[in-house]
């Protein structure tokens, strides 16, 4: 059995199976907006929270949100991302890849932004995730996976140099964390060869 065939699961890339997680991870988004602002205020990534120990904002951070629109616009980018990549791994390495994408994002603004006092929201995660999934999908590379790598540097770089893009803002109703997404690339990227390495070790075996 090749890689590629190992590395998919038929239940993950079929129709209903393929959409569960990024369906979970919205209905988790939406329940936590029914909550309001008060919710928002309780779940956000906090500094002071969490270094008071609330330790539990360093994940319900990344799925509370500003409102209703930037959950929408949250949400549009999921499905648009996870219409392009989530393909590529099966449902247990995109919940890893997740995972260690969250605690680089955590990190890299805890370690490297100490003037950020608060965030909320699923974008980088977003990064994360599609850069995970074309990661993969440069072994073989094709003229979409070219383009859309070509695409998110040119993102990041614009973001790194001359802030948010533009209408961000104000389409998100708040500050954009372009950190966020830096860090949420660059956990999917790792994510993605570690797991790589690992399918690689386990074939040899």
């Amino acid at each position: 059995m090749g890689l590629d065939k190992a590395d998919r699961n038929p239940v993950a890339a079929s129709g209903v199976g393929r959409w569960l997680l990024p369906a979970i991870v919205l209905l988790v988004a939406v329940l936590l907006a029914l909550g309001g602002e008060m919710a928002r205020q309780w779940l956000r990534f906090d500094r002071e929270a969490i270094d008071a120990g609330e330790l539990w904002r360093l994940v319900s951070g990344h799925f509370a949100h500003l409102g209703w629109p930037h959950f929408a616009l949250n949400a549009a980018g999921l499905v648009l991302v996870w219409y392009l990549v989530g393909d590529v791994f099966d449902r247990l390495r995109w919940i890893l890849i997740g995972t260690f994408t969250v605690i680089t994002i955590d990190i890299g603004l805890w370690v490297f932004d100490p003037a950020l006092m608060w965030y909320v929201g699923l974008s980088g995660l977003l990064h994360g995730i599609l850069a995970a999934g074309l990661v993969e999908k440069l072994r073989k590379p094709d003229t979409e996976a070219l383009a859309l790598v070509a695409l998110l540097l040119g993102k990041l770089a614009f973001e790194q140099f001359s802030g948010p893009m533009p209408g961000s803002e104000t389409t998100a109703g708040g500050t954009v964390v372009v950190d966020s997404h830096l860090f949420g690339t660059l956990g999917g990227v790792v994510a993605a060869i570690l797991l790589r390495i690992r399918v690689r070790h386990t074939a040899s075996i």
